[in-house]
Parts: C-alpha cells; sequence; structure tokens
C-alpha cells in the first residue's frame, strides 16, 4: 500500500517515521518544494531500517508529483507552521492556495486517492479540498480530532494517575483553541465514568486545557508540535489502509448531520479502506448541541475567506 505525504516538515516526517517504522504502508512519498529536504528526510528514516526492523521503502522527492502515482492515502501537511501568538484562523490566508494547489496535483496522479488534511486551519482547508476537488465526500479527511482526543486523553490520565491507553474520550467540533468541544460527559476509564474519580473542577481544567492544547505546545516550543500530531495522522492512515473501521473523531463534510449543512468540522467517524466509511450520531445533550452550534458557526465564519479562491 502506498502513501504520499506533501510537506516533509516536522508532522510530515513523523508520519513517514511512524508508518514505516510500524510496517502501515509498503511504500512512503515525501514530497517538499525545498531542494533536497524530502530526500535527506526520506534517506534519514531509510537509514533506521537496520536497527528498527522495517522495510517501508521511502522515497523523497522536490515538487515532481509524478512519483505519488497510484497512492492508496495521500496527506497534505503543507503550508506555513503556527508560530507563538499565531491563531489557526490567521493561516487561511497564507496555507489556501498551497492546499489547492498541492490538492490538485495529487489528485491528477492519484485519482482513486483517500485525502487527509492536516494542514491548518484544519477545518477550512478540508472544507476547501472538499470543493476544489470535487470526489465523494468520504474521500476528504481532516485530521484534527484524532490529535485533540489524544491531547484529552492525555491531560484525563495525568489527573487519574492512570494509563492513558486505558482512557476513552473524544473531542469534537472545529480544531480550533475556542471551537473544539471535549465530551468530559462522555469520558471513561475502563468503561467508568471518569465523572466517578474527578471532580467537575478538574473536569472543566481538563477541557480548558485540551483546547488550547496545541497553543501551550506552541509557546514552549516557539513552533507547532508534530510527535503527537505525526502519530495521529498515521493512526488515521493505518484505520484507512488496514480497513480497520476504528472510530476516529475526524472534520468530514456534513450535509444535514449534527443538523449542519455544507460544512467540514469534527464528528465521530468510522475510518475504514473507503474512507469515511459513517459518521456516527451520538445523541449530544442540550449543552453539548448548543456549543457545537457555537463551534459549527464559528468554522463557518472562517469558510467565508475562501470566497475568492473557491470563485
Amino acid at each position: 500500500m502506498k502513501v504520499s505525504i506533501v510537506g516533509a516538515g516536522n508532522v510530515g516526517a513523523t508520519c513517514a517515521d511512524v508508518l514505516a517504522y510500524r510496517g502501515i504502508a509498503s511504500e512512503i512519498v515525501l514530497l517538499d518544494i525545498r531542494e533536497g529536504f524530502a530526500e535527506g528526510k526520506a534517506l534519514d528514516i531509510s537509514q533506521c531500517a537496520t536497527n528498527t526492523g522495517f522495510n517501508t521503502k521511502l522515497v523523497g522527492v522536490t515538487n515532481d508529483y509524478s512519483k505519488t502515482a497510484q497512492s492508496d492515502v495521500v496527506v497534505i501537511t503543507s503550508g506555513i507552521p503556527r508560530k507563538p501568538g499565531m491563531t489557526r484562523e490567521e493561516l487561511i490566508g497564507i496555507n489556501a492556495g498551497i492546499v489547492k494547489s498541492v490538492a490538485e496535483n495529487l489528485l491528477a496522479h492519484s485519482p482513486n486517492a483517500v485525502f487527509v488534511i492536516v494542514s491548518n486551519p484544519m477545518d477550512t482547508m478540508t472544507y476547501l479540498a472538499f470543493k476544489t476537488l470535487g470526489i465523494p465526500k468520504n474521500r476528504i479527511i481532516g485530521m484534527g480530532g484524532a490529535l485533540d482526543s489524544a491531547r484529552f486523553k492525555t491531560y484525563l490520565a495525568l489527573a487519574l494517575d492512570k494509563p492513558t491507553n486505558d482512557i476513552a474520550a473524544m473531542v469534537i467540533g472545529g480544531h480550533g483553541d475556542t471551537t473544539m468541544i471535549p465530551l468530559t460527559r462522555l469520558a471513561s476509564y475502563n468503561g467508568i465514568p471518569v465523572s466517578q474519580f474527578l471532580s467537575q473542577e478538574q473536569l472543566d481544567k481538563i477541557s480548558s486545557d485540551t483546547m488550547v492544547g496545541g497553543a501551550t505546545l506552541t509557546s514552549l516550543l516557539g513552533t507547532s508540535a508534530w510527535y503527537a500530531p505525526g502519530a495521529s495522522v498515521a493512526y488515521l492512515v493505518d484505520s484507512i489502509l488496514n480497513n480497520q473501521k476504528k472510530m476516529i473523531a475526524c472534520s468530514v463534510y456534513l450535509d444535514g448531520e449534527y443538523g449542519q449543512k455544507d460544512i467540514c468540522i469534527g464528528v465521530p467517524c468510522i475510518i475504514g479502506r473507503n474512507g469515511v466509511e459513517e459518521i456516527i450520531d451520538i445523541q449530544l445533550n442540550a449543552n453539548e448541541q448548543e456549543l457545537f452550534v457555537k463551534s459549527s458557526a464559528a468554522v463557518r465564519s472562517m469558510n467565508d475567506a475562501l470566497t475568492e479562491i473557491l470563485s
């Protein structure tokens, strides 16, 4: 199975590394516009094979989309990363043109691929890809909820002092500091609601910490995080390539689900070989539904900035 990743920066390279190390793909193509950059990353990762035991073929190319031909999954991480103090929303004007061009080039060489969008602002870039490419909505997936949910689980595990993998939790809504919705009501520790172990005050803090999880790391690192984002992309790609049908919160195009139309936003989905196999209705309560409506309105306001590029 072949995966092409456009953007060989920290997130793209980490995704490639995880995919190779875990043997998820048989071939990975890294593409970047910087001369020699993707080639260097691919070579560096390839030199791990002897010591880590993987057999994945890695290819690095400079802006040569022909090498991505017949990919099963394509991942777009292109665009500038967030800088300290910069919101995802501020990235729209810069990244929209990049994502549109990249998506069109990838589709020309891999007309049957499932597209995974990582570039920020992710919900808006996913919507742009859907409107630009004209392919079935199940084949365009925004990777935001997988990362936000991983951060949510981490904060819950720290508060509980329990293993992260024993925690089940999900974040829906927009992939933004003020638009994501950590579903504390449904979070559990080995099937037991976390509310039995944590106070409402603790849960509120965990929710707040989750929502600014990306900004927190940006302030600490001086740039966007990459280990967890790269691993989250690989987790999503794994479910697609191996038809695992995992339930993952993803930004997908809604056509009436959750009361929303003509928008890409994070909701729980079954992810398999066809991309989005099913959108799951988890029956939000009144407060969660109100938050989802507000989140959708905020995402729509960002989408308005695409009017010129989509015209």
